[in-house]
């Protein structure tokens, strides 16, 4: 007597059928289930948690380029004209470096439409901050001219100081994000809440960003980032009308 399940092999896979007198219901049950996918959070979403803005600064703040000049002759020290990269006492310890020198001045190019951002941000009652692997005087004065509330520079490893400024501020990782243009920004954009990219970040950058800039760095790429989140939490136009009440 021919039994009502009878397995058959086709195209190499084992395959159970039913057999004529099966229900509907038991048939139902024979097909794999399908488990739906989660779905993913977008970017308009995951910005209108945000609290915190953190940028890199070289090709992010300005466009990645580093100018040296001469230092003026009245600035050097008689017989001393030392150059040295490395990392400062005050920042010892945490792989980042800067220019030492008696003789040369390091110099950076910063857009007056991203500092107009931070200024926007803060209106709006976000906090901004920097961290940076390189270390420079042009930054911290960039960075006190701004009003900037995190500073961090000589730092190689961003992600353990993005996790500091969280505790310090006591908010959570989903209410900050990371504006990046390279690899070392990964660590600390993968554990953000809303990870930027700027349009000439690298493309290892861009593929794991939730939302890339139209402008890039040094280019208003900054103004992007915080025009991007504002307008998610419908914060844009009120700020945008305090900044121009503040200044007339």
């Amino acid at each position: 007597m021919r039994s009502a399940w009878t397995l058959r092999l086709r195209s190499g896979q084992a395959r159970e059928d039913a057999g004529p007198h099966t229900s509907i219901s038991a048939r139902a049950r024979l097909r794999p289930a399908r488990i739906a996918a989660m779905p993913k959070t977008s970017a308009t979403a995951r910005a209108r948690r945000i609290k915190l803005i953190l940028f890199d600064v070289d090709g992010v703040l300005t466009d990645g380029k580093i100018w040296i000049f001469p230092a003026p002759s009245g600035g050097q020290e008689s017989g001393a004209q030392q150059t040295v990269l490395g990392p400062p006492a005050q920042h010892g310890g945490q792989g980042g470096f800067g220019l030492h020198s008696t003789s040369l001045i390091e110099a950076k190019g910063f857009h007056a439409h991203d500092g107009t951002a931070i200024m926007l941000a803060r209106l709006a009652g976000i906090k901004t901050g920097i961290i940076t692997k390189r270390i420079s005087e042009t930054v911290a004065l960039r960075a006190r001219d701004l009003k900037i509330d995190h500073v961090y520079q000589g730092v190689q490893d961003k992600a353990l100081v993005f996790a500091q400024i969280l505790e310090r501020d006591g908010i959570t990782a989903a209410e900050a994000a990371f504006v990046g243009d390279d690899v070392i920004d990964l660590p600390a954009m993968r554990k953000c809440g809303l990870a930027i990219a700027v349009k000439n970040a690298r493309p290892e950058v861009k593929g794991e960003a939730h939302w890339v800039t139209a402008h890039a760095g040094g280019d208003g790429a900054a103004r992007d980032a915080v025009e991007y989140i504002l307008k998610a939490q419908g914060k844009w136009k009120q700020a945008v009308e305090e900044y121009i009440s503040e200044r007339s």
